[in-house]
């Protein structure tokens, strides 16, 4: 599966990155907009979820829960300082979609009993869009995260962030995730339609949205 995580610090605009993506066959989207206001975030979704609603992509909202309930968007992606997993279950109900953001095994295990969707687990590399960076896994660091879960039985999906460029691909879900979540090498591409199919194409078939 492939995470396309919008990005606010290229040339593009939020709205013309979603369009891109899902033209380039990008199912599943998470709009993270850090240092926007809600009302500008909502304008986004309000022009988006239309296309959204016709190619069933998938909307996630990056922190934002209470804002993920008022548009009624699929769930939301949680950083280890955002609101607490088991408040959001609560606000957003038994259907919304929760991730949440691991970068240690113990940050896998602490929240393995609640009720998530997936781990965003990383950061894989170095990447501008963050601030704060966790520290960087590499390879070694995602393996190991992937084989300690797998050991624990803890089956829960996870996909790798942070970073990740075309050569990362098949190494990354040879080490044992089940996607990747890509940001800027999608957003600061000439040609954002084609770059995401260029992903796309590496991915199984089964688990390209």
């Amino acid at each position: 599966m492939l995470q396309f995580i919008t990005n606010t610090k290229v040339s593009t605009p939020v709205i013309d990155q979603i369009f891109g993506v899902i033209e380039g066959g990008c199912r599943w989207i998470q709009v993270r907009m850090k240092d926007a206001s809600d009302e500008e975030i909502s304008k986004v979704i309000e022009a988006v979820k239309p296309k959204c609603i016709e190619t069933g992509s998938f909307l996630l909202l990056n922190d934002r829960v209470e804002l993920a309930k008022t548009l009624n968007v699929g769930g939301v992606h949680l950083g280890k300082d955002d609101m607490p997993v088991s408040k959001a279950r609560m606000i957003l109900g038994a259907a919304a979609v929760i991730g949440v953001t691991a970068n240690t095994f113990a940050d896998v295990a602490a929240v393995s009993q609640l009720d998530i969707d997936y781990y965003g687990i990383g950061p894989f590399a170095n990447t501008s869009t963050k601030e704060h960076l966790a520290p960087i896994l590499g390879l070694d660091g995602v393996r190991k995260i992937c084989f300690e879960m797998e050991e624990k039985n803890i089956m829960i999906p996870h996909v790798a962030v942070g970073g990740i460029t075309l050569d990362d691909v098949l190494p990354l879900l040879e080490a044992g995730v089940n996607g990747i979540a890509v940001s800027n090498a999608i957003a600061g591409a000439s040609d954002i339609v084609k770059e995401t199919k260029k992903f796309i194409d590496l991915l199984p078939k089964t688990v390209n949205s």
